[in-house]
């Protein structure tokens, strides 16, 4: 379900449901060369469990965009954006600014707050009294596709 479409973010909210999940083998997958599994264990692993700790204030967004690549945050990326954590210095954020959602690193010294790009081809934002501002929830994961 879209909750909101903006420019640089479209959220979705996440749907609760009794799965108990995808099939998940913990025998680890190498990334070498092939190696004889002796127990495959089966286990059902629920995404939700994994990547949610609130579920009232736990929000996706998938980002448009390119200025938090270096962040690793790319073009189509599905965030998990948890509402009940405190925003601090460094933490990647969704903000509102001006009418416009977005995401940035937080940077945080005293009394002054700057959003920072994670692309040099983009500014920083710094923040002031002039700006309609929140900071919405911080990013706890993104979800790529290969």
């Amino acid at each position: 379900m879209i909750g909101h479409k903006s420019q640089h973010l479209t959220f979705f909210t996440p749907k609760v449901t009794n799965d108990s999940g995808a099939p998940f083998f913990d025998t680890g997958i190498s990334a070498g060369f092939p190696s004889p599994a002796d127990d495959f264990k089966e286990q059902r692993l629920s995404l939700d469990k994994e990547l949610i700790k609130n579920k009232e204030a736990t929000f996706f967004a998938r980002v448009s965009g390119q200025s938090m690549i270096g962040a690793g945050l790319d073009d189509n990326d599905l965030l998990v954006i948890d509402r009940s954590l405190e925003p601090t210095h460094n933490k990647i954020a969704v903000c509102f600014l001006d009418g416009e959602f977005t995401v940035k690193r937080l940077k945080v010294d005293k009394d002054e707050v700057w959003l920072q790009p994670e692309n040099p081809n983009y500014p920083i934002i710094k923040i002031t009294n002039e700006n309609d501002f929140i900071i919405w929830g911080i990013v706890t994961s993104v979800i790529k596709k290969v």
